[in-house]
């Protein structure tokens, strides 16, 4: 393998590639929320897309940097290879690159004042402060037991009701309902991660919900995530056609298959869950809106 392509394979894990439904599940899960209220528009809504994205990579770089920073990861993690740790990219370049990526993302953002208005200014804001918030500054959210907080907010109710927003100028009951389910949803993958790493941020002194509850509450957190979330979005899916409930129903089927494995497996076994759990969130977003657009 050539040193420029063990430098971008380097980035693209840096990226966690596989955690990235977490942010486009909200969004698609928007999309078809609009189309069910008649107000779909392709472009604002690709901008969401990619607003999204670029918001959650930042946020991933921003958490390698400042971990490393503050003394919180180690060579040899369970977790997938951190590149500033193991020292393949240093320290600036990261910091360099969260600050990029966050730009860009705010440039995205901008443009979608041509949509929403004005009035996306604060919540843009909100988003940016955030993705150093989860990982930095006075009270880190991910150091305190708030992470699962901090994806509730920024993974399922702001992009949701935002996405829709954007399109709509209006909010609804209904729809923050599916932003929640779609925030739990979201926080299952993190519980996964901080499961995994239990050892790890114990004895670095980081507190999780795994750390502070125990491994039993972080996995039983997870199958009740997954139900909960489904029935939340109850009121909305009994006003759908039939053909919908395919899309809860694939998702419990697999969100409880998933709960299976994760009281069987430790450490390095738990990063294809996190992967799989990643993967059934996204499932669900896009079997309901398939079949929302397709009705």
């Amino acid at each position: 393998m050539s040193t420029k392509q063990s430098r971008i394979n380097v980035w693209v894990e840096a990226m966690r590639l596989r955690t990235l439904p977490v942010s486009t599940a909200g969004v698609i899960t928007a999309m078809a929320l609009t189309e069910i209220y008649g107000c779909f528009k392709l472009l604002p809504s690709l901008l969401c897309l990619l607003f999204a994205i670029l918001a959650q990579i930042a946020s991933n770089f921003a958490n390698e940097y400042f971990d490393y920073r503050d003394g919180l990861d180690k060579p040899g993690r369970e977790g997938p290879r951190r590149g500033v740790t193991e020292g393949d990219i240093t320290p600036r370049a990261m910091l360099r690159a969260t600050v990029g990526t966050l730009a860009a993302a705010c440039a995205i953002g901008c443009s979608l004042i041509a949509w929403g208005g004005w009035e996306l200014i604060p919540v843009g804001l909100a988003v940016a402060a955030g993705v150093f918030a989860y990982s930095a500054g006075p009270y880190p959210l991910s150091h305190h037991a708030l992470g699962e907080v901090a994806v509730i907010l920024f993974f399922g109710i702001v992009p949701v009701n935002m996405t829709f927003y954007i399109m709509s100028h209006q909010f609804g009951l209904a729809i923050f309902m599916v932003s929640l389910a779609v925030g739990l949803m979201g926080a299952n993958i993190l519980l996964v991660n901080n499961y995994r790493d239990i050892d790890d941020d114990r004895a670095v002194g980081k507190h999780t919900l795994a750390t502070v509850f125990g491994g039993r509450f972080a996995t039983t957190l997870y199958l009740l995530n997954g139900w909960i979330a489904v029935a939340l979005m109850m009121p909305l899916l009994i006003e759908l056609p039939l053909t919908i409930w395919a899309a809860p129903a694939i998702y419990l089927f697999g969100h409880t298959t998933l709960w299976c494995a994760l009281l069987r497996r430790k450490g390095r076994e738990l990063n294809r869950l996190l992967g799989m759990t990643a993967l059934n969130m996204l499932a669900f977003s896009l079997i309901f809106s398939l079949i929302i657009f397709a009705y």
